[in-house]
């Protein structure tokens, strides 16, 4: 995967920008004046991140898949350790699909009812591949999304969450906090 170098990335304008950040040359990113992305991050081929006023806040640690998207204009924010699969969708904006009124960016906002919310998805999540993410969620603290899952609400920390639309599963073990602490210590970070 052929990425963007360190001058590059600060030449893209984005609102901060750590160190070791890795993204493709084939991601796209819009609003990077709203887009801050924190060290140790990833972002594969084909991505489109697309931010609103709101902004998009990266942590550290984070992998972003081939094929993710994350767009809207209220916030999005992925806190440390996250892992977004392929083709996984977030948004924190949603047209209006009852035929109430008119939907797409073509159509002014008089004739829309497009609905905001925060997209919050917390530290060690996991998002399966194929999933779409509402706003106004919030995936607390090591939630795990099964693929192809549809998430609208708040998920409850360190639960495993699948289905269209999500329903619990299980409870997650929380043995990685030691191996984070492991981490960050050995990293210095």
């Amino acid at each position: 995967m052929s990425v963007y170098s360190k001058s590059e990335l600060k030449e893209m304008g984005f609102s901060d920008i750590g160190d070791n950040v890795h993204i493709s040359r084939k991601a796209s990113f819009y609003g990077c004046e709203n887009i801050s992305i924190g060290n140790n991050v990833r972002i594969d081929d084909f991505c489109v991140v697309s931010a609103g006023i709101g902004g998009i806040k990266i942590g550290s640690f984070i992998h972003i898949a081939v094929y993710t998207s994350l767009m809207g204009r209220d916030l999005i924010k992925i806190d440390d350790f996250a892992n977004l699969s392929a083709r996984v969708s977030v948004y924190s904006s949603n047209d209006d699909y009852s035929g109430s009124t008119m939907s797409n960016p073509t159509v002014p906002d008089d004739y829309k009812n497009v609905t905001h919310g925060p997209v919050l998805i917390n530290k060690h999540v996991i998002i399966g591949c194929g999933s779409v993410i509402l706003p106004n969620s919030v995936l607390s603290d090591g939630v795990v999304i099964g693929a192809l899952s549809l998430v609208e609400g708040e998920c409850t920390p360190w639960s495993v969450y699948a289905g269209l639309p999500i329903k619990y599963v299980k409870q997650r073990k929380q043995d990685l906090l030691e191996l984070e602490q492991l981490l960050i210590r050995s990293s210095g970070q």
